[in-house]
């Protein structure tokens, strides 16, 4: 199943029929691939566990055993680094789950044609009914199409931030003092 919000381009859905199964073998799941052009070429991995979260030791297994998959199947021509990371806090949404699992936070999201004069819906996420993704907005609440989608991902709010140090702590891996360099942005970014 190829979707547009794990792997955009052409050559990042052919990474992802690669890299998925690796990942699945290691039980977990790619949430985002993307191959970013630059002086050198970066291939940049997202994954996490079904249930979520990710470790920075479990980051090098992966990034070890599809660095081994990718030097047999080789697509990419050119020299590139491999970044395998975790999504992140205001992370990409990219399988229907995830809006199942983030209900009640807030979220920006983009479709691929115009619904209702817009494409740009920020709102907070309402859960899940069938194949649609339900969303408040302030006029109320809106169901788009999980294949309307073109691009989806939560907002970085302090109810947010407080929810994933919540979840860190009761899953045991969090240590306090990690914490007092933590850097955020305003959150403000160019559309």
């Amino acid at each position: 199943m190829s979707n547009d919000l794990i792997a955009k381009a052409a050559i990042d859905r052919r990474m992802a029929e690669i890299i998925t199964p690796v990942l699945e073998d290691l039980g977990f799941d790619l949430v985002r691939v993307r191959l970013m052009s630059g002086n050198t070429a970066t291939l940049q991995i997202m994954a996490e566990r079904p249930e979520g979260g990710i470790e920075v030791d479990e980051c090098g297994q992966i990034s070890t055993a599809v660095s081994a998959a990718l030097d047999v199947e080789d697509p990419i021509v050119e020299a590139y680094t491999l970044e395998v990371s975790s999504p992140g806090i205001d992370r990409p949404l990219t399988m229907l789950k995830h809006f199942e699992a983030f209900e009640g936070y807030e979220a920006k999201l983009e479709t691929s044609e115009l619904i209702d004069g817009r494409r740009r819906f920020k709102g907070v996420l309402a859960g899940v009914e069938g194949t649609e993704v339900l969303i408040n907005l302030d006029e109320g609440t809106v169901g788009l199409e999980f294949d309307w989608l073109v691009d989806a991902k939560l907002v970085l709010t302090d109810d947010l931030i407080k929810e994933m140090l919540r979840q860190r702590k009761a899953a045991g891996i969090i240590d306090e003092d990690a914490f007092d360099e933590i850097e955020t942005d305003d959150g403000s970014e160019e559309d």
